[in-house]
């Protein structure tokens, strides 16, 4: 009887487990890349983190890869906290899109158009 209980339990547990992994990226990363990182408020000493600071800094380089889960992270010199941070504080930075249209001299508006 302990031992049918025992394997519920097991398949209980496979299936809940893959129920969660339907929702799991994977996240890798290259040494090189810029990435932002999340700033917790566990990372600094006490009273060094106020609640109206950032929340993410960046973009900043990875300057190693330690295993799948931690990398360490090219930090300004003033931060005052580990420069090795797990694969769940850091996201993939994504440059603004340059979508500043600038129009030329020689292009005319629409009401100007019709003043011929």
């Amino acid at each position: 009887m302990l031992a049918d209980i025992r394997q519920q339990i097991i398949n209980s547990n496979s299936r809940y487990k893959e129920a969660v992994d339907v929702h799991r990226r994977e996240r890798q990363f290259q040494v090189g890349d810029l990435v932002m990182v999340r700033l917790r408020r566990e990372r600094f000493p006490p009273g060094a983190y106020s609640k109206l600071a950032k929340r993410k800094l960046g973009p900043v380089p990875i300057i190693a890869k330690i295993n799948d889960n931690a990398y360490s992270i090219g930090l300004p010199a003033d931060c005052n906290t580990s420069s090795t941070f797990n694969v769940s504080d850091i996201s993939a930075y994504k440059p603004a899109d340059d979508a500043v249209v600038s129009i030329s001299s020689s292009e005319s508006s629409s009401s100007e158009a019709g003043e011929d």
